[in-house]
């Protein structure tokens, strides 16, 4: 096998995979007045399921990272995405509101988390350069789901019922994901390693996981995912609410949502080229201090222009922060552990990710205003900056001195 060339399969692979499965559950707010109109659920209700979703993805993130480490990509990835499309199909037969948010939630959440981490660790082990572009591209395709997925899904629902909508969301899920699934492969590195002795391939070859994960760089790297993670939720959430409140039309104002999404692609790509180019550490650090500013914001605009200038701004820089946390990662710790350290980041930011839709709300039925959502997120993206300026990146091993130690000592006279 040609690994310069398949690497870029694997990346392909990575981005397919996310985008349908980004993308199927995010079918939600589609779904939701459709679903509640027909159930007579509460709209409370049925969008917690989303939030049950990324606890749920925070919750299995690093579970899967760690078996996809032991056993490889391919069934990891592969059982999520049957998981997934079998969850989908359920969900289309849920007649409770707690049954539903128990499968969209729970099960939906949880299958995607095998996907998610499992396929960015992948990634970072086939690459030695551009590490920061592959997994930008991979995150690309996550990133396009809402201009993918999410009008399909609104197609679909204008003709069907959301039980028969998420049937043929089931269908694409297993049509798409599940022979995509069979692409992935392990690292060659690690495949290399694992038919002979373990891997110790990777900066900090000898760490184990127990030391991994106490360690300051790590904690660090999951402190920082969360604020960052919570300092662009509220914003992406209920930004069109707020521009609704300040008197936009909802067409235009889901066009910003639009908006920032098409601007979120051009930061991945652009973040990708200048973390290989200037470090990833240092891209990161920069750009969260201008997401936390780009938040704040928001708290100045009132007519549609001024949104739609901050939109471009500020979902450049938050799409274009995410993959250099995988970067990071790949740079730091070693190849053998990709899955559990990058998982235990994703869970993190799923955390994060989870505070957006209650804070806001909370935030807004007490003072009938979005204005402190806001300026939370700007304290939120302050300290996500403060925090990534505390890592430092571990010891470069010296060659010199290992090979000194490791040479034999010569035979007395």
């Amino acid at each position: 096998m040609d690994h310069s060339r398949y690497r870029w399969v694997i990346v392909a692979a990575g981005g397919t995979l996310g985008c349908v499965a980004v993308g199927a559950m995010f079918s939600l707010p589609v779904l939701l007045q459709s679903i509640t109109r027909d159930t007579g659920w509460s709209v409370a209700g049925v969008s917690s399921a989303m939030t049950i979703g990324f606890l749920a993805m925070a919750c299995c993130s690093m579970l899967w990272g760690n078996l996809s480490d032991r056993f490889g990509p391919l069934p990891v990835v592969l059982t999520g995405s049957t998981v997934l499309a079998a969850s989908f199909l359920l969900a289309s037969q849920a007649t409770s509101l707690l049954a539903f948010q128990f499968i969209f939630g729970v099960l939906v959440g949880g299958s995607i988390a095998a996907i998610l981490a499992p396929m960015m660790a992948c990634v970072t082990g086939w690459f030695d350069t551009r590490v920061s572009l592959a997994v930008s591209l991979v995150s690309a395709g996550m990133g396009i789901a809402p201009m993918t997925m999410a009008p399909l899904v609104a197609w679909l629902v204008s003709g069907h019922d959301w039980r028969t909508t998420l049937q043929i969301v089931a269908l694409i899920v297993a049509v798409i994901m599940i022979p995509v699934s069979l692409l992935v492969r392990r690292p060659p590195a690690l495949a290399a390693a694992s038919a002979t002795a373990p891997a110790n391939g990777g900066p900090q070859a000898e760490m184990s996981v127990g030391e991994a994960v106490r360690s300051p760089q790590f904690i660090i790297l999951l402190l920082t995912n969360f604020f960052c993670c919570a300092t662009h939720s509220g914003p992406i959430i209920h930004t069109v609410s707020y521009a609704v409140s300040c008197g936009i039309p909802l067409i235009a104002a889901v066009s910003i949502y639009s908006l920032e999404g098409f601007a979120g692609l051009g930061g991945r790509i652009g973040f990708g080229l200048l973390g290989d180019k200037f470090g990833a550490k240092r891209v990161l650090v920069a750009g969260l201090l201008v997401q936390a500013f780009g938040a704040l914001a928001y708290v100045f605009v009132r007519d549609l222009a001024a949104f739609y200038a901050v939109a471009a701004v500020f979902g450049f820089i938050y799409a274009g922060t995410m993959p250099l946390y995988a970067a990071i990662v790949r740079e730091n710790f070693p190849l053998k552990m990709m899955g559990t350290v990058i998982g235990g980041t994703s869970m993190a930011g799923s955390l994060g990710m989870a505070t957006g839709p209650v804070a806001g709300g909370l935030i807004y039925d007490t003072f009938a205003s979005y204005t402190w959502l806001y300026v939370g997120s700007w304290a939120m993206g302050l300290g996500a900056f403060l925090i990534a300026m505390t890592f430092k990146p571990f010891p470069k091993a010296n060659p010199n001195v290992d090979k000194a130690q490791a040479a034999p000592m010569p035979a007395s006279a």
